[in-house]
């Protein structure tokens, strides 16, 4: 797994930290730890700086002026994308799609979306049920026409080139257990576009690591999603050269956690990150880890990690939180003095 043969820029703080959660392990009686993918460093971290760091890399090579990518209004994906251009001098282009209907002013314009503009990218705005993928191309194809060297960028950076670095991902988490003398046995996070899910799976395969990996979905039914991942895992592997190490069996995902959609903070979302904020001061978003870390508590509560140590993945995002303030009932917080 010789990973420095692909081109690759350094944005990310590496290795993230990987920390024991007392309080919330004592709370659920699991031996839960954190492994702080909020903590890359780019704009706040998160995820995608790890596969960022494949991607720009490659719209370097290929000698492009603006990278374009797409998402939904408070993409953690497209601020960390705004980001790594600025940090490379390259333009950025954002389609940003509406995939909640909500009209609140800090859910538009506050959050990430605040960030995507103080990192200084364009940013489109289109009306939910829009097919991306081809608007993203038309736009594209606009701006190469206006002299500008494209590099798409898909949604959530996921494709085999940036699910590398969550094959990187996969690596130093194996050598933060040994270091530690760690036995995991599970590790958990939010899965949405595929692509962090599938990097960590075929890295996870490749050195036959033996730690079940578990996806907490957090837009598509099952079956989608746990064909997506696997899909991706498999031209992952073939992109490392060992094509066939991923079996169907690794890629699992529960989508019971999604809620009413996409972006829609759900019950047990707010629940957990109230838990996570008031027992271990970590703080989660309401559309990838809030859905992740509710299905960690629930299956919790049930017993289904029993005597395990589980690990969750913090994905980042907290900056969304600023466009979901109306979520929260503040009231009851404060005391007369």
């Amino acid at each position: 797994m010789h990973l420095s043969r692909f081109p690759r820029v350094h944005l990310a703080h590496l290795p993230t930290p990987l920390e024991p959660m007392p309080r919330l392990s004592k709370e659920l009686g699991t031996d839960i730890w954190i492994k702080r993918d909020d903590c890359t460093g780019l704009s706040t971290g998160g995820n995608k700086t790890r596969k960022l760091e494949f991607l720009m890399a490659e719209a370097e090579a290929q000698g492009a002026d603006m990278v374009m990518t797409q998402g939904a209004t408070q993409s953690n994906h497209a601020r960390q994308t705004a980001a790594a251009a600025a940090r490379m001098g390259i333009n950025c282009h954002i389609l940003l799609e509406d995939r909640t209907g909500y009209n609140n002013a800090n859910y538009n314009h506050n959050g990430n979306v605040l960030l995507d503009h103080l990192h200084g990218a364009a940013t489109q705005k289109y009306p939910g049920g829009h097919d991306m993928v081809a608007e993203m191309e038309k736009v594209a194809e606009q701006k190469r026409a206006e002299g500008h060297k494209v590099y798409v960028i898909p949604g959530g950076g996921s494709n085999p080139t940036g699910a590398l670095g969550y094959v990187n991902c996969a690596f130093e988490l194996l050598g933060q257990f040994n270091d530690r003398g760690l036995k995991v046995d599970r590790i958990v996070h939010a899965t949405g576009s595929s692509g962090t899910q599938a990097g960590l799976v075929a890295g996870l395969c490749a050195m036959n690591a033996n730690i079940p990996l578990l996806g907490i979905g957090t837009r598509a039914p099952r079956p989608k999603q746990e064909q997506m991942v696997f899909d991706l895992a498999q031209k992952t592997a073939d992109m490392l050269g060992c094509p066939g190490v991923v079996s169907r069996e690794a890629v699992v995902a529960n989508t019971d956690y999604v809620g009413d959609g996409y972006g829609l903070p759900t019950k047990a979302g707010i629940e957990a990150i109230q838990m996570f904020a008031e027992l271990d001061g970590i703080l989660l978003d309401p559309v990838y880890s809030a859905k992740g870390a509710a299905g960690l508590i629930d299956l919790a509560r049930k017993g289904a990690f029993k005597d395990e140590r589980v690990v969750f993945l913090h994905t980042g995002g907290a900056v969304g939180l600023f466009g979901y303030d109306f979520a929260f009932d503040h009231d009851d917080r404060w005391v007369t003095g």
